[in-house]
């Protein structure tokens, strides 16, 4: 048991190669073993290409014959834009195979297909890490809507800004360098119009080498300017989240230059945030990373869109300034929300505090 654990986790870090590239699909890592040396690696590299346990195989090439399988995530036994990982697997002569996780998508049926070829196969070892690694594929494999995280930025007494509104930069480099690294890493990056007037912010991964995600601003009025910054970047990549109050020739205008329009249903005269995660789910963003101020914030927790609450606590005290989240209605403190599950870790000066809803 011990051994699977240690190559379960060998594959995991396998796997973590394939953030960023791979949605909507999984991040997976495998590896085949024989008389103790791994005889080949793989991971999933882009939705499309071959998924891990191919690239495994292939690697081994013939001593993959009567070894031993670990992948992080059950195999494929379908059809889909490549093989069934399970015909692969078998063809090779691989004669046990330990996984790490089931996968949530109803059609895969791995472990039992490779059980019925007659593969000796265990399932979940280190599951829950394995889970962790693909947190948004199974919120969106279950619920075909986005895996939502709350990003911010705060002094120790909670402020975002200085009463004046100014917050550059709370937290250090090493904090926004690890905030870019999400960005390469997740499919989207959302802010609220606001943020968009006062920051004109790019919404780009520019302190580490990745690619764009994709951005989205929640404007019900179609107020974004046409030489903001997230326009002028990369338009074909950004989503503006607006209402039927939008002014209707700006928004062949937006299209003209590439953007996507998304027009949402109201509450309350503004963007309907549940509906909004149910269109992002249908074009197959598997993750957003909101990283607006408190009204979005607030907004977004209300709306019961908040899987979990990333908080990057600087070491200073600001005082009077701008909260990071906004009016959520709660009136005593025994009703306040309650994070699960809550981590910490020190980030250059910085420390940042994790945890769900």
């Amino acid at each position: 048991m011990r051994s699977h654990k240690k190559y379960i986790e060998l594959a995991l870090k396998l796997a973590e190669k394939g953030k960023g590239t791979t949605s909507p699909n999984p991040i997976v890592g495998a590896l085949i073993v024989k008389r103790g040396s791994i005889v080949g690696k793989g991971f999933h590299k882009k939705a499309g290409q071959d998924h891990a346990e191919i690239m495994a195989i292939k690697d081994a090439g013939k001593k993959a014959f009567n070894g031993t399988m670990y992948v992080t995530l059950e195999p494929c036994s379908h059809w889909g834009k490549t093989p069934p990982c399970t015909e692969s697997i078998v063809e090779a002569g691989i004669r046990e195979v330990i996984i790490g996780m089931k996968d949530p998508n109803p059609v895969v049926n791995g472990f039992n297909e490779l059980k019925f070829r007659g593969i000796k196969t265990k399932i979940g070892i280190l599951e829950k890490e394995c889970k962790k690694l693909n947190e948004p594929y199974i919120k969106w494999m279950k619920t075909k809507r986005p895996f939502v995280v709350v990003k911010s930025a705060m002094s120790l007494d909670g402020k975002i800004a200085t009463r004046t509104g100014d917050s550059k930069y709370i937290t250090g480099r090493e904090a926004r360098r690890y905030v870019h690294q999400l960005r390469a890493e997740l499919d989207a990056v959302m802010v609220g119009i606001n943020t968009v007037l006062k920051d004109n912010p790019l919404l780009t991964p520019r302190l580490v080498s990745g690619r764009t995600p994709i951005r989205i601003v929640v404007d019900s009025k179609l107020k974004t300017p046409l030489d903001a910054n997230v326009v002028k970047n990369e338009p074909n990549k950004l989503i503006i989240a607006a209402t039927n109050k939008a002014n209707k020739a700006k928004i062949k205008k937006l299209q003209h230059k590439g953007v996507n329009v998304l027009i949402v249903n109201t509450k309350k005269g503004m963007v309907d945030l549940d509906d909004l995660m149910k269109q992002l789910g249908k074009l197959e963003i598997t993750s957003v990373m909101i990283e607006g101020g408190a009204e979005l914030n607030s907004e977004a927790i209300k709306a019961g869109i908040v899987d979990k609450i990333l908080f990057f606590l600087a070491p200073s005290v600001i005082g009077s300034g701008l909260g990071a989240i906004g009016d959520l209605g709660i009136t005593k403190v025994d009703r306040s929300i309650q994070l699960k599950h809550l981590s910490s870790k020190k980030i250059g000066k910085d420390i940042l505090v994790e945890g769900y809803l």
